[in-house]
C-alpha cells in the first residue's frame, strides 16, 4: 500500500485537517517542509503531488501515538523507522488506538476479513521470527477501512 493512501486513510479516519497532520509530525520532533502534507495528500494525477516518504509517514504515525496516548518523557524515545512496512503500520496504528487482538479481530471481522488470534499474532513478531507473516496491503486496506468504520462511529 503506498504511503500516500495510508496518510489519506488517516487524515478520512481521524476527520482532521492538513494542518493537524503537521502538528502529529511536531509533536515527533520533526518539521514537515511547508505544503508537503498537503501535495502528499493530492491524487497521483493532480498537480503538485508528491510521494509521502517513509520518514513522514513514520513521524505523523509517532505523532499520533503521542496526540492518543501523550509522550513520556520519563523514558528515552525510540528513533523513528527510517523503513516502514505494512507490519510496522499496523502495529503503530494499534498502540495510537490502544487495541488489543480482540479488537483487530472485531475490526477486521467488520470488514469481512476475519483472522485467527494466531494469523493476527504473527504479523506482529519480529521479522525474523518463524511465525513472522508479512502483512499484505488487502489486510491493511481493510484494518483501515474497518478502523474508519469504528472510529467515525463513535461520534454518531
Amino acid at each position: 500500500m503506498l504511503n500516500n493512501d495510508v496518510l489519506r486513510s488517516l487524515r478520512y479516519l481521524l476527520d482532521v485537517s492538513d494542518g493537524k497532520l503537521e502538528d502529529f509530525c511536531r509533536l515527533a520532533d520533526y518539521a514537515p517542509e511547508p505544503g508537503l502534507i498537503s501535495a502528499c495528500l493530492l491524487r497521483e494525477e493532480d498537480a503538485g503531488y508528491r510521494s509521502c516518504s517513509d520518514v513522514l509517514l513514520a513521524h505523523v504515525l509517532e505523532g499520533l501515538v503521542f496526540h492518543k496516548r501523550g509522550k513520556d518523557d520519563s523514558r528515552p524515545r525510540l528513533p523513528v523507522e527510517k523503513r516502514l512496512s505494512n507490519n510496522l503500520i499496523l502495529k503503530k496504528l494499534r498502540v495510537a488506538f490502544e487495541l488489543r487482538d480482540d479488537d483487530i479481530q472485531a475490526i477486521l471481522q467488520s470488514v469481512d476479513l476475519p483472522m485467527t488470534k494466531a494469523e493476527l499474532g504473527a504479523l506482529f513478531r519480529a521479522p525474523g521470527h518463524k511465525h513472522y507473516r508479512e502483512c499484505g496491503d488487502q489486510i491493511l486496506r481493510n484494518f483501515l477501512r474497518g478502523l474508519t468504520l469504528r472510529e467515525r462511529g463513535k461520534s454518531d
